[in-house]
């Protein structure tokens, strides 16, 4: 999905009302103690948003939260052929998930292999975006 941030005329909410990332995190933090069999994950502090994900994903100390989408594309065919009777579950194409995307990683979710740009401005960037 696309993730705008602006102000809308459908809406009386501006920038202003977007939290701060680090808000966030503490908001979830909380969030993810109350829930059991759940740990934070990932996080992406460009879009404000951290992912809360099963310990069945954490395979051997490692989160397993990426979609090896060719092993899903021949699992599906593996299904169809079958005429449905092989079935799979997320377990059977989870990919590692890569150590920048991890959460408290020094990156904070930034691929390294994109191109990040900083505003130069010196007004208080109060986007959370």
């Amino acid at each position: 999905g696309v993730t705008y941030c602006g102000e809308s005329s459908a809406s009386n909410l501006t920038m202003a009302n977007v939290p701060w990332h680090e808000e966030v995190v503490r908001f979830v933090q909380e969030l993810a103690e109350l829930v059991p069999d759940y740990e934070i994950a990932c996080e992406h502090e460009h879009s404000n948003c951290l992912l809360v994900a099963h310990k069945k994903f954490k395979i051997d100390g490692e989160w397993h939260t990426w979609i090896d989408y060719d092993r899903f594309q021949e699992l599906v065919r593996e299904h169809e052929r079958s005429g449905g009777s092989k079935t799979f579950t997320a377990a059977d194409y989870t990919a590692r998930t890569p150590r920048w995307a991890l959460f408290g990683s020094r990156e904070r979710g930034f691929d390294p292999s994109d191109v990040r740009y900083q505003r130069k401005s010196k007004v208080r960037d109060i986007s959370g975006c």
